[in-house]
C-alpha cells in the first residue's frame, strides 16, 4: 500500500486514522526548483492515491552536497527548498519543518500526514469483476529524462544513438511533457475517486505500470486479474526503447518519476470521470485496462495485443 494507516485512540465519538507516506529523490532534472516541485509532487501523491485530497502536514527531506563548491550548493539547495514549498502550496499543504543532511548528491522529498475519518479515504482493495482501469498520466519519464541527459553529456554516444529515432526538438518536446506531468499534482484526480465510486488506487512510479498494478491487484479482497490493453505514453519514446533495449517499456516495467493515479473505477463511471478530469487539470487521462475474474492468483498483465498511445 502507497502510506501507513493507523488507527488512532482518541475520545471523540468517531473513529479517526493517521495516513502518511515518506519518500525522496536524487535530481532527475536540469533545474532545481523544478527538482524540488518534483519531490514534493511525488510524496503527495502517495496521499492521493488512498483519495486523501486534504493533506494536513508535510515534512521537508533534504540533503545538500558536500560535493558542490559552497555558492553552488547554496543556489541549488535553496531552489530546490523553493520548489517543494511552491507545489506544496499549490497543493494546500504547508511544510512546517523536515531534516536537512550533507551528502554527495543533493537529495529532496518528505513526509506528508494527514488525520482522517473513514470517509476522507479509499482503501485499495474493492475492485470488482467489470471495473476499469484509469491511468492519469502518460509513462515514458524515465526515458525522456534520459536522453535530456544524453543532449549535455560530453560523451555523446548516446545521443548520436538516439537521434537515428529523434531529433532534438521532439527530445525538448518530450522532456517539457515530462517534466510538466512530474510536477502536476494528481489532487483532483484523488477528489474525483470519492465523486465517482473508485474501489482503490496506487501511483505508478519506480516499479513501472505492471509492477503497480501487480501489487494492487494481488492487495484486492476478491477474485481478480488486472488486464491492461492500453499504454499511453510520450512521444518516441517508444523507439528510443526499441534502440536501447534498457527499460522494457511496452513490458510495462520501466520506472516512472512522479506519475499517474492507477484508478480501480465502476466501468459505468469511467468516461465521467476521465473527462471532468481533463476538464480540472487541462490534461487528458485513460482507460487503460479491465478488472475480470482471476482464476487463480490475484495478477495483472500486460495484454499481448495492447494498444499504445503516442502523447
Amino acid at each position: 500500500m502507497d502510506c501507513s494507516v493507523i488507527p488512532l485512540s482518541h475520545p471523540g465519538p468517531h473513529p479517526l486514522s493517521l495516513i502518511s507516506t515518506t519518500d525522496f529523490f536524487y535530481p532527475s532534472v536540469d533545474d532545481p526548483f523544478t527538482q524540488g516541485q518534483i519531490g514534493a509532487c511525488n510524496v503527495l501523491s502517495d496521499m492521493y492515491a488512498l483519495g486523501v485530497h486534504e493533506v494536513h502536514n508535510v515534512l521537508m527531506i533534504l540533503g545538500a552536497s558536500r560535493d558542490m563548491d559552497p555558492k553552488s550548493r547554496d543556489i541549488v539547495t535553496r531552489k530546490m527548498i523553493e520548489g517543494f514549498t511552491d507545489l506544496c502550496g499549490r497543493a494546500g499543504v504547508d511544510v512546517t519543518g523536515g531534516q536537512t543532511v550533507m551528502n554527495p548528491w543533493p537529495i529532496i522529498g518528505g513526509t506528508a500526514m494527514s488525520v482522517c475519518a473513514p470517509s476522507d479515504f479509499i482503501m485499495p482493495t474493492g475492485a470488482v469483476p467489470g471495473d476499469v482501469l484509469i491511468l492519469t498520466k502518460p509513462l515514458g519519464t524515465q526515458i525522456a529524462v534520459n536522453v535530456n541527459e544524453w543532449r549535455q553529456q560530453e560523451d555523446k554516444t548516446n545521443w548520436n544513438k538516439a537521434q537515428g529515432v529523434i531529433t532534438l526538438e521532439e527530445a525538448f518536446e518530450a522532456y517539457d511533457k515530462c517534466c510538466e506531468s512530474m510536477t502536476r499534482l494528481n489532487k483532483n484526480a484523488a477528489k474525483l475517486m470519492h465523486k465517482y465510486h473508485a474501489h482503490g488506487a496506487t501511483d505508478v512510479t519506480g516499479f513501472g505500470i505492471l509492477g503497480h498494478s501487480n501489487n494492487l491487484a494481488q492487495n484486492q479482497k476478491n477474485k481478480v486479474q488486472f488486464n491492461i490493453h492500453t499504454l499511453p505514453i510520450i512521444k518516441k519514446m517508444v523507439e528510443i526503447d526499441k534502440v536501447f533495449k534498457r527499460w522494457r517499456l511496452e513490458e510495462g516495467f520501466s520506472a516512472e518519476t512522479s506519475g499517474g493515479l492507477l484508478v480501480i473505477l465502476p466501468a459505468q463511471d469511467a468516461q465521467n470521470f476521465c473527462r471532468e478530469l481533463e476538464e480540472l487539470d487541462g490534461k487528458p487521462c485513460w482507460i487503460v485496462g479491465d478488472v475480470i475474474e482471476a482464476k487463480q492468483n490475484n495478477m495483472a498483465k500486460i495484454m499481448e495485443n495492447k494498444r499504445i498511445l503516442e502523447i
